[in-house]
């Protein structure tokens, strides 16, 4: 078996790809005949898949000039990106160090549904010995809350900014002259 460590903290184990080329019967002296899988073994997924001719996919199923090409989730997280460096071009130096992360869901959004409390829109977590000041939104929550793509992405500037502020001491508005003026 193969292991690979990854730097969240878990390990996947990969099963040895020739593991299970064994072919029942025997060869000289008892030994096991090994070869290509048989329909007895079964195919792995690979061989399974409908490539009758070995030849794969053609193309990109969607080019990159579609609108389609980048998924919700990459646009979002290109709206966080876009206010964090707007809001890092006009304050500078007290944000260096500053993570921005991006979220599905917020923690325990089962129990803030059953006691009927609205879900956070996002959450700062201060600096650690270890790590800087991390500043999380809510993909899920924040895209339920608007309309349009718009919309979307002046929620998401206004978020980014109300944690930002939240994290400095200072007020929403005196940080981005733009706050909450682009509705």
């Amino acid at each position: 078996m193969q292991s690979s460590h990854h730097d969240s903290g878990f390990t996947v184990r990969l099963a040895d790809p020739d593991a299970g080329r064994t072919v029942a019967g025997s060869g000289p002296a008892g030994a096991p005949l090994t070869g290509p899988p048989t329909a007895v073994q079964g195919k792995n997924f690979r061989q399974r898949r409908r490539n009758r001719h070995g030849r794969g996919l053609r193309g990109e199923l969607m080019l990159p000039t579609l609108p389609g090409y980048r998924t919700r989730s990459d646009r979002f997280d290109d709206f966080v990106l876009d206010s964090a460096q707007r809001l890092h071009d006009i304050w500078g130096k007290p944000l260096d160090g500053v993570r921005f992360a991006v979220d599905e869901i917020p923690p325990g959004l089962e129990q803030l549904v059953a006691d009927r409390t609205p879900a956070p829109m996002g959450a700062f977590t201060a600096a650690t010995a270890e790590d800087g000041p991390v500043i999380t939104l809510y993909r899920r929550v924040v895209e339920q809350a608007c309309g349009t793509r718009d919309e979307l992405q002046d929620l998401v500037h206004d978020v980014v900014v109300e944690y930002t502020a939240e994290m400095l001491g200072v007020p929403p508005e005196s940080l981005d002259p733009v706050y909450r003026r682009r509705y």
